[in-house]
């Protein structure tokens, strides 16, 4: 093998080593970790489900960095460099720090043949193994009873909305992918489930392996007005909490099971209410409605399922009066694609159709091709493009300063317009913004 000397040469390496990009199963992984040795001496928190996984995980992250706890995250997948799914104290490892680690790993693995994920996976949880940290937060890649880091043995598992996604290896409804998600938990241990409606199969489970079930709703309780927000769970309230940083409806979802995950660990990790409120005034997350201020105004997201682009969908229409809202979408083949589009079609009038840099990605000129439905007194156009960076530079060109660019779909679509950093937008036109009456290219104001 020739010699390996960066994250990049790693990274190809274990590209190569296996035909398929995804495969199912722990025997792999579960041997090399019983000979590196993987074993964590601090509390691990393990968050699986459909969407708003990479939200907890933040927010469990900046929660117990403001309470004074040395955190390690992996979380996934990346936008732009692949260092950003292993963090340390709230900052990516160094990509030199990572190597001898995915050096241990080749030299442990002997005969066996690694996919992509699992060769990472087994990397950067020997690095959160040797790193100082107090606890320890893994995000599930893929259902959970036969991803990777199901290795690992969770103190607390965390399962968030649940909906269909990735059939092919989940099964084809809530009931059959909830039960994969459900094999993080452990007897025991708690499993705090933030989907206010889960499966019938992920409470059976944690009932048939005696898990220490909490659910929202029934365990754990929040309530709140436009200000603030309050949460309640097993003999502790936090009172007058603002809302957190990261945007969106569904975030509320999120911060209470991440409190939950936090209160059901209390007796090895105590956190304060003030740990609680500036947890989450100040966690960042890229990409989940994320709002970026200019001319045109920029949102972006990596919604890339039915229910995460409906939330989508409603998180822009209560944005507020835009003239014209241009779209560049690009996705993956395997998604429900003409689902993702109806649920957005109202509120676009341009579509920025983009190829992404994977085979797995859907052709932009395929998008372009799917049925929308037709909005009675519209007129919706559309484009292609090479690249995402493309897309959203087509649609700022053609923007008035009071429009609106949303970039989702994808994680490589939102990853590609943050290549060369957080675009700041500043539209050429001059022209004065049309009212709904006045553009051509627009009807009435959606409700």
């Amino acid at each position: 093998m020739p010699e390996l000397l960066t994250l990049a040469d790693w990274l190809a390496h274990c590209e190569r080593l296996h035909p398929k990009t995804i495969e199912m199963g722990l025997q792999r992984t579960n041997a090399l970790r019983d000979r590196l040795g993987l074993r964590f001496d601090v509390p691990v928190i393990t968050v699986a489900g459909t969407n708003g996984k990479g939200s907890t995980c933040a927010m469990i992250e900046s929660i117990a960095r403001q309470a004074g706890y040395r955190t390690g995250l992996y979380i996934k997948p990346h936008l732009v460099h692949f260092s950003e799914r292993c963090r340390v104290n709230g900052e990516p490892v160094a990509e030199a720090e990572l190597l001898p680690h995915f050096q241990a790993v080749e030299d442990a693995r002997g005969e066996l043949t690694l996919s992509y994920f699992e060769f990472t996976t087994l990397a950067i949880l020997r690095a959160l193994q040797q790193a100082p940290v107090d606890l320890v937060i893994v995000e599930v890649g893929l259902g959970g009873r036969l991803d990777a880091v199901n290795t690992i043995d969770t103190d607390c598992a965390v399962i968030t909305s649940i909906d269909i996604d990735h059939v092919e290896y989940l099964g084809p409804d809530r009931e059959s992918i909830g039960r994969e998600k459900a094999h993080i938990m452990r007897t025991g241990r708690p499993a705090i489930v933030s989907d206010p409606l889960p499966p019938g199969s992920v409470t059976a489970y944690a009932q048939s392996i005696g898990a220490d079930l909490w659910l929202v709703g029934r365990d754990f309780h929040h309530d709140g007005d436009r200000q603030q927000w309050r949460w309640a769970g097993r003999g502790r309230r936090y009172h007058a909490l603002a809302y957190p940083a990261l945007r969106g409806a569904n975030q509320i979802l999120n911060a209470a099971g991440a409190i939950a995950a936090l209160e059901s660990l209390r007796d090895r990790l105590p956190i304060t209410a003030q740990a609680v409120r500036t947890g989450l005034a100040l966690v960042e997350l890229p990409g989940r409605f994320q709002i970026v201020p200019g001319q045109p105004t920029l949102v972006l997201d990596v919604a890339h399922n039915p229910q995460s682009v409906a939330a989508l969908a409603q998180n822009l229409d209560a944005m507020g009066f835009y003239p014209r809202t241009r779209a560049v979408f690009g996705a993956m083949q395997d998604k429900d694609l003409p689902a993702l589009l109806a649920h957005m079609q109202p509120l676009v009038d341009h579509w920025h159709f983009c190829d992404l840099a994977t085979a797995r990605a859907a052709k932009a000129s395929d998008l372009a091709t799917l049925p929308r439905p037709a909005t009675p007194g519209r007129t919706v156009g559309l484009s292609t493009h090479a690249s995402a960076a493309d897309g959203l530079q087509a649609a700022v060109a053609a923007a008035d300063p009071a429009d609106r660019i949303v970039v989702f779909g994808s994680f490589y679509t939102v990853g590609g317009v943050l290549e060369a950093g957080l675009p700041k937008l500043h539209s050429a036109h001059a022209s004065a913004v049309l009212s709904p009456s006045q553009d051509p290219g627009r009807g009435p104001a959606q409700p």
